[in-house]
């Protein structure tokens, strides 16, 4: 028979000690079962294939093995997992940086707008400035072309009526007609353009003119045609004088004319294009000012 194994005490209860990883706990339970299989390893039938010694190192192995493949997964996921977190934070971090660029491009783009906008209004209230001067120059410019138009037509008709009156006192003149000169002569008297000097030698040769044509002596006949002659040639003198004058008179008014006609072609197309620039820029001013 089989010789008794003698009886062993258990082990005294270790000690309440900190609480242990699963690991560790594995660890613990596997020095427990070599600890139970070499308390009863005599007590094996002899000749066995597998001694219980080798089963717990095959379990080992194999706990090993899970271990380690637990562990690497363990290792495997912890760096995807760092990986992550590295990647995500160099992603934020980007992010940010790209945030505060973009930051900094609208604040300067906000100031970029406020100022353009102050200088855009201040080029608006100038265009308005011109185009309040400019309306004023044509306003004034116009209101001096209608006097001098008036002035020019005042003074025209009084060379037209000039030249009328003086063309038919010279033909009535040289016809001797004398009751019909009496008449054209003396109406030259009322015109404005009559230099004094001629009205005076007007009214003395209406005063040496017989009242009576049947009573006219060949002395007083003789007296009457010299100055008839000396009437017609200071009247041809005052006629040629006025034409001139009013032809002078007709290119000046030309002259003024075209003068202001170009003005107002000028401050017209001044006035159009501020309004223009005004327009475009009041626009412009609107669309930065919403931008901001």
């Amino acid at each position: 028979s089989s010789p008794q194994t003698p009886f062993r005490p258990p082990p005294p209860p270790l000690p309440p000690g900190p609480s242990l990883s699963p690991a560790a706990m594995q660890l613990a339970l596997c020095a427990a079962l070599v600890l139970a299989l070499a308390i009863v390893a005599p007590a094996a039938v002899a000749g066995a294939s597998v001694t219980p010694v080798q089963k717990v190192i095959q379990m080992l192995e194999g706990m090993a093995m899970k271990g380690k493949a637990a562990k690497h997964e363990e290792q495997v996921q912890f760096a995807a997992f760092k990986q992550f977190c590295d990647d995500t934070i160099v992603d934020k971090q980007r992010a940010i940086e790209k945030a505060d660029e973009k930051i900094s491009v609208l604040k300067a783009d906000i100031a970029k707008y406020v100022s353009d906008a102050a200088r855009l209004a201040r080029e608006i209230a100038g265009h308005d400035e011109d185009i309040a001067a400019w309306t004023g120059d044509k306003q004034a410019a116009t209101k001096v072309r209608g006097l001098e138009k008036a002035d020019y037509d005042a003074l025209h008709k009084d060379y037209s009526e000039s030249v009328d009156a003086l063309q038919r006192a010279i033909a009535v003149l040289k016809q001797r007609a004398r009751s019909a000169s009496l008449t054209q002569v003396s109406a030259l008297r009322e015109l404005s353009l009559i230099p004094n000097a001629a009205k005076r030698a007007i009214e003395l040769f209406l005063a040496q003119d017989p009242q009576d044509s049947l009573a006219v002596t060949a002395p007083e006949a003789a007296s009457y045609e010299f100055q008839s002659h000396s009437i017609i040639d200071m009247l041809e003198k005052l006629l040629d004088k006025f034409m001139d004058e009013r032809t002078g008179l007709e290119k000046e008014e030309m002259n003024t004319r075209h003068a202001y006609e170009m003005l107002m072609q000028d401050l017209e197309a001044q006035i159009e294009q501020a309004t223009t620039d005004r327009g475009e820029k009041a626009e412009t001013r609107a669309k930065k000012l919403q931008a901001k």
